[in-house]
């Protein structure tokens, strides 16, 4: 199920400044990180590099005498803690099973068996990092070398100095880093907020702008251009949808001159059609009197001529009404009827009453245009009784908010492949009644006379078989247009 809360929280704009601040994060902490190991590593070098000197150069002068004294080796111990360097040292001397501190506490603790081995391996000694309890020492051993005689070689004397110095110091400065690098993380971020923001608006303008345009462009408004700013992608995206809406004005205004100059064409040959019409159809009717005393051929003839003449009357009469259609000046001219009487007027005046039957809601009065309404009644029972097979059923029954009426056959029905069409201009739906006589432009009349009602009109077939046509009238639908030409094509109002 989709959440339209959680797409306007997670919009574009806030996943680019979440993105935004995910990257300064990132640098940050990784900034801080390394900043912290460098400066931890070189904080804790410079002590122990000073505190190894140093305690070296001491060990170096120190010359013990042997055996040793243990008072007068701790009170030399405390004269090489005095010199300590950079922090205070706590000293402690072994020589066999002689242990000698220059504190009050034993030092001893932090002084692992690695450490000792390395001291008695090593002549230049080591050193080690040590963390117990929670603190930090830096632990040093210091062999003590002595020479057998004056200028010989040195050699070890068994006597280990080992110098223990806190870290707390070098602790704390390592700590102020690390809460330096928080404190300036959340800041650093409030900071970067501002500019993470000006960079989404930067980015999401254009596009916003190009949503209002392609919006604009969907509600009729072709010549709606984008403003080109700079020579990145995001001007590039506009040139190229400015292009495509030019190319999309262009064609549309083709296609529009081209119905304009096509409707306006049907228009005119149907006027001009329609006098010289009128005079063979006057013709017509005085030779269809005389054809009785006429030899067989030509009256044969002379009908043909006359139904044909009546056909093309009926085509013109069809395609100046689409034309009005077309050009959205077809008007309402409503008034209030009796809907069944208005039904069995349309039969009766097509002498339709022996071949079609009725079941009609009496009593329901609907205000709609008679005209309109006997050429929609007309149009559907008339095809009903071409197309399909009697007994054809006009049914008319009131709803709650509509008039409907139905009519339907019992022939073979509509195929599955022409009911999308049945609506369509000159739609047959078999090609062998291309030449029938119907102009196939009575049903698409039908539905241009009912949407002008503001109703619908569908098709389908009936359970039973046969086509079934379904037209609801609203009651409300047309009284608020009565008297007043439709909209034009522009959106102004337009006039016959």
């Amino acid at each position: 199920m989709k959440i339209p809360g959680a797409a306007a929280a997670f919009g574009v704009r806030t996943r680019l400044v979440l993105a935004f601040l995910l990257v300064a994060a990132v640098s940050a902490v990784t900034t801080a990180a390394l900043t912290y190991r460098e400066a931890r590593s070189a904080v804790l070098e410079r002590a122990q590099d000073t505190a190894v000197a140093s305690f070296r150069e001491e060990a170096e002068r120190f010359v013990p005498g042997l055996p040793l004294d243990p008072e007068a080796t701790r009170w030399a111990l405390y004269d090489i803690a005095a010199r300590s360097k950079p922090h205070p040292w706590i000293v402690f001397a072994e020589y066999g099973s002689v242990r000698v501190s220059s504190g009050d506490r034993p030092a001893s603790g932090v002084l692992t068996a690695e450490l000792r081995r390395s001291a008695r391996t090593s002549p230049r000694g080591a050193f080690q990092r040590v963390v117990k309890g929670g603190d930090a020492y830096l632990t040093i051993a210091m062999p003590v070398m002595t020479r057998a005689v004056p200028g010989g070689r040195a050699v070890p004397s068994g006597l280990v100095l080992y110098a223990v110095m806190p870290l707390a110091n070098e602790e704390t400065d390592i700590d102020a880093l690390v809460t330096a690098a928080r404190d300036g993380a959340l800041p650093g971020l409030a900071v970067a907020l501002v500019p993470a923001l000006f960079a989404a608006r930067s980015v999401l303008r254009p596009v916003r702008e190009l949503r209002r345009a392609a919006h604009s462009m969907g509600g009729g408004r072709l010549d709606t251009r984008i403003a080109v700013r700079g020579r990145d992608e995001m001007a590039d995206l506009a040139r190229t949808f400015n292009a495509s809406a030019a190319r999309l004005e262009h064609s549309v205004q083709e296609l529009k001159d081209a119905g304009t100059r096509a409707r306006r064409f049907a228009s005119d040959v149907s006027h001009e059609l329609r006098t010289p019409l009128a005079g063979m159809l006057a013709v017509t009717d005085v030779l269809d009197e005389d054809a009785g005393r006429l030899d067989p051929d030509t009256a044969r003839a002379v009908r043909l001529i006359s139904a044909e003449t009546g056909k093309l009357a009926l085509l013109v009469e069809d395609l100046m009404e689409m034309s009005r259609f077309d050009a959205r000046v077809a008007e309402l001219n409503t008034d209030e009827v009796d809907a069944a009487e208005a039904v069995r007027r349309t039969l009766s005046g097509r002498q339709w009453n022996d071949r079609v039957g009725t079941e009609l809601a009496e009593g329901v009065r609907i205000r709609l245009d008679p005209r309109r309404f006997d050429v929609i009644v007309a149009n559907l029972v008339g095809n009903a009784l071409r197309h399909g097979a009697e007994p054809v059923t006009v049914r008319l029954s009131p709803r709650t908010d509509a008039l409907v009426v139905e009519v339907r056959d019992h022939g073979p029905g509509i195929a599955d492949t022409a009911l999308p069409h049945v609506f369509d201009r000159f739609y047959k739906a078999d090609a062998a009644r291309s030449r029938s006589s119907g102009s196939g432009l009575g049903l698409a009349i039908t539905q241009e006379n009912v949407r002008l009602h503001g109703g619908t009109v569908r098709a389908r077939n009936a359970p039973g078989g046969g086509a079934l046509f379904t037209v609801e009238l609203p009651f409300d639908g047309p009284a608020s247009r009565e008297g007043r030409p439709q909209d034009g094509p522009d959106g102004t109002e337009a006039t016959a």
